[in-house]
């Protein structure tokens, strides 16, 4: 196994570096350092990233040598994982057109038709590494490198609520109105993030996330049903 690396975080954080390289096996590790942690005397917060969990600790109750010491012994418990059972959301988006308009420029940049990108980027379950940016916002790892694309060379200052993107490598959902620089490519007429709903987030870290294409005419009636509170999470299906 690689390497844990130690780095002290300030005077009350310590971050446990997993590598370099944004892969799943690393993800899972990260995840049930999480679920070891919790609970620990001293820890107040953890911050998940790619690579890296974030730990932040009380120094009334512990210090960083004894944090440090704590969880080296943590570490040789990530040698045998158990294996966890896959949670899959399925997401309706309506891609192209005014839902999702720059579809025919990752199509172009990839050399493929706007029907194949859509096909390859429904194809997929794809792990939600973190959540960050904005509340529910999903960093996702899995896309097939063909439908990799440049950000915008100036982000939109406004990008609607529910709007899948691509940027490099990665594809997302924006779960408020926001700038945003990413390839809008279609629209989910679900909240991913709500703060008035129970749970407020549609997905945690460590799920997955399934894009599911639907009519222009699905996605009206989703939306419906969304406004009207008869859809609150996932029961579109």
């Amino acid at each position: 196994m690689e390497e844990i690396q130690f780095v002290p975080a300030g005077e009350q954080g310590i971050v446990m570096q997993f590598g370099s390289s944004i892969e799943e096996k690393t993800n899972r590790k990260i995840r049930y350092m999480i679920e070891r942690l919790q609970g620990q005397k001293g820890i107040v917060e953890m911050i998940p990233t790619f690579c890296s969990l974030l730990i932040l600790f009380d120094l009334h109750k512990t210090n960083y040598q004894k944090m440090e010491l704590m969880l080296e012994k943590e570490v040789d418990a990530l040698e045998e994982i158990p294996e966890n059972s896959k949670k899959v959301h399925y997401i309706p988006v309506c891609y192209g057109g005014c839902y999702g308009e720059d579809l025919a420029f990752v199509a172009e940049n990839a050399g493929l038709t706007e029907k194949e990108v859509i096909a390859l980027h429904a194809e997929r379950d794809y792990l939600i590494y973190m959540l960050g940016f904005l509340p529910g916002f999903a960093y996702l790892g899995g896309m097939d490198e063909r439908l990799f694309c440049p950000r915008l060379p100036s982000p939109r200052v406004k990008i609607p609520t529910g709007s899948v993107g691509i940027g490099g490598e990665q594809t997302g959902i924006y779960p408020l109105e926001s700038p945003g620089g990413w390839r809008l490519i279609g629209r989910t007429p679900l909240l991913p993030y709500h703060p008035d709903r129970e749970p407020a987030f549609l997905y945690q870290m460590g799920e997955y996330i399934h894009f599911c294409p639907v009519t222009e005419k699905e996605y009206i009636s989703i939306a419906k049903d969304v406004a009207a509170g008869k859809i609150k999470g996932e029961e579109w299906r």
